[in-house]
């Protein structure tokens, strides 16, 4: 036996696209890769799982678009592996199953390299389930193959056999043969496949903008034609099709075919993107904030050690929780230099933050902004007790305002928010061309960073509606308007989940206004 070279290459399947779909093996390589070369088509939503220094190629960089250009990708596998490095080549769907993971593997192994294939969600299956069609089923069909509609173009003949592909008792799912339908449909029916076949395509399967279309056999290229649907799409044809019409679950979400501008700082957007494609929608991220450290840390640090002295501990962010809390810890102290004090959060996710520390919160106001927990604390506080606000360095300076007239407050940034360098052009002209539905907005700094990057054919689509605009407050809004613009949805509560709510109704009403219209 031959001796078996380390395994410096991992063939990884990264599934149709929806970011659930990823398995945990591919995951844990991507944390672990120095190098990962993907496919085009893969979601940058799945390259986040990659290790932060790893250097992320595209397939469409090393000009390997077409068979004849697969060599650059080879090579730079292998140069990869040679140097040592951790090299994962990340594919769409399974590496297997017409994504030449086995021509890959094959010429890694000849040239001395060890590779491993980690399978993934094919499309195939992310497209069926997603479009509610059950390729098997026990009163329908008990068999399903999988063929290409794009053989390889150096082969002198085909080596399907048609004939028994038309004769096939089950489901039929055809890959890459958008191109070639009509020819493919001609061919079936010819070969006797019955023209009332129930035919399904589906493009961008698994993603917030999937679209399927169904049809017999025989009217499926005039169909898929008269939409203006291309690759990349399925080809799905077999009575389990005639399913699609009970099962479908996917395109029925709420947000499903909406897309969604966030502009949130990176990790807290992540979270919420995660909500967005859980709820169906396509969501873009643009932060115009980040939070970093503030510049000096010596305010912070008098005041954490002199904590016996103040009475309340106010947060009005759950950033801030977490930037007093790692600070407090850093410097050598611990959940007993907090154990006197009250505390009130500004709203519920700071309420959450607080209780990742076993900390449970005296005051929390019944709406989640400023001046109501000005109000709350108003009511709360006795003579005398003194206030330490822990929060950025910049913002609405409400609560201390309002509280000083009375009480010894002292305010201290424990985290600094600072305009994000943006390079979005690529979103920028998403938005130009009303590629977008909806901009969420979270506070009045990310607004008025935002805002003032639009152009004037972006500010001019939305005040037409048609990209929404969606705040988190009153204030939010109050700043949109200050920009000459017009607020299309405010969260009820001043929290994500308020947001998401604001989202999902707008939604509702713009997918029932274009059903009235079109049945009209």
């Amino acid at each position: 036996m031959n001796d078996i070279p380390p395994l410096l290459v991992s063939l990884v399947g990264a599934g149709p696209g929806h970011p659930g779909l990823l398995t945990l093996r591919a995951v844990e390589l991507l944390n672990q890769a120095d190098l990962v070369i993907f496919d085009k088509l893969v979601p940058q939503a799945l390259l986040q799982h990659a290790r932060v220094g790893a250097r992320l190629v595209c397939v469409a960089e090393l000009n390997a678009n077409h068979p004849a250009d697969r060599q650059p990708v080879l090579e730079a596998m292998i140069d990869g592996a040679r140097a040592g490095q951790r090299v994962v080549r990340l594919k769409g769907g399974d590496p297997s199953i017409f994504g030449r993971g086995g021509e890959e593997a094959e010429a890694l192994r000849r040239a001395g390299v060890g590779c491993e294939i980690i399978p993934g969600v094919t499309a195939a299956l992310g497209a069926a389930a997603f479009a509610g069609i059950p390729l098997t089923h026990r009163n329908y069909s008990s068999a399903v193959a999988f063929v290409t509609g794009h053989e390889n173009p150096e082969k002198p003949e085909t080596s399907l056999d048609w004939a028994a592909l038309a004769r096939f008792p089950g489901t039929l799912v055809i890959y890459m043969g958008m191109s070639r339908l009509d020819r493919i449909v001609e061919h079936l029916i010819q070969l006797g496949k019955d023209p009332a076949t129930p035919a399904a395509a589906v493009q961008w399967a698994t993603l917030g903008d999937q679209n399927t279309l169904t049809a017999t056999l025989r009217e499926l290229p005039e169909t898929v034609r008269l939409s203006g649907m291309t690759a990349p799409a399925l080809v799905i044809l077999g009575a389990v099709v005639e399913l699609r019409e009970r099962i479908q679950w996917f395109e029925s979400l709420p947000l499903h075919g909406q897309r969604i501008l966030i502009t949130r700082p990176r990790q807290q957007g992540e979270d919420f993107a995660r909500r967005i494609v859980a709820f169906g929608g396509v969501p873009y991220l643009l932060p115009t904030v980040e939070i970093r450290d503030p510049d000096d840390w010596d305010p912070v640090d008098r005041a954490l050690r002199t904590l016996a002295s103040y009475h309340w501990l106010v947060f009005t962010s759950s950033n801030g929780v977490r930037a007093f809390f790692e600070r407090l810890f850093s410097i050598g102290l611990d959940l007993r230099a907090v154990g006197h004090l009250k505390f009130a959060a500004i709203g519920p996710k700071t309420a959450e933050a607080l209780r990742r520390y076993h900390l449970e919160p005296d005051v929390v106001p019944p709406r989640f902004q400023s001046e109501d927990l000005a109000a709350a604390l108003v009511h709360r506080l006795l003579p005398g007790e003194r206030v330490l606000l822990a929060r950025a360095d910049r913002g609405r300076d409400v609560l201390r305002e309002t509280l000083a007239g009375t009480h010894a407050v002292e305010q201290v940034a424990v985290y600094s928010q600072t305009d994000a360098v943006i390079d979005g052009a690529a979103l920028l002209k998403h938005l130009r061309r009303g590629e977008v539905d909806f901009i969420t907005l979270t506070s009045t700094n990310i607004a008025r960073v935002l805002l003032t990057m639009l152009d004037e054919t972006t500010r001019g689509r939305i005040r037409e509606g048609e990209i929404g605009l969606v705040s988190i407050s009153p204030v939010t809004s109050e700043e949109i308007r200050r920009h000459d613009l017009p607020v299309a949805g405010e969260a009820i509560e001043a929290t994500m989940d308020g947001v998401l709510d604001a989202v999902v109704a707008l939604a509702r009403a713009k997918k029932a206004i274009a059903s009235v219209t079109e049945e009209a």
